[in-house]
């Protein structure tokens, strides 16, 4: 087999891979943000739970968790406003855990915003 046709062969597999891989990631953030989020709703009294595993209805029960109405949901929607919505929002969580506000601007930060939610699920 000449080289010629194993170059596309490799270029595959290595994008193959590479799928596989973010594909892994994603669902491991998937279900590591629905643990946390569904630790959070228990340990606030905010049923149901379950809306934590669910596209579009988490961002109801983080609503319903900071105590905001299910209007805020609409801020969702606006690009650039989604920012800000959602760090109010979680900022209304963190009160509700009993920590300062402010830890909320942490999810602006990269990779805290990936600590931030665990922190706040399984710290007393």
């Amino acid at each position: 087999m000449a080289l010629d046709a194993l170059i596309p062969l490799l270029f595959g597999g290595f994008a193959l891979v590479i799928w596989l891989i973010l594909a892994a990631f994603f669902v491991a953030m998937y279900v590591y943000m629905g643990i946390t989020l569904s630790t959070i709703a228990k340990k606030t009294k905010t049923e149901p739970t379950w809306l934590a595993w669910i596209p579009i209805a988490n961002l109801y029960l983080l609503i319903k968790v900071g105590g905001l109405s299910p209007w805020w949901m609409l801020g969702f929607i606006v690009p650039l406003l989604n920012t800000v919505v959602m760090i109010m929002v979680w900022w209304k969580v963190c009160e509700a855990r009993g920590k300062p506000g402010a830890l909320a601007l942490l999810f602006l930060v990269p990779v805290a915003n990936i600590i931030l939610p665990g922190y706040l699920a399984w710290s007393k």
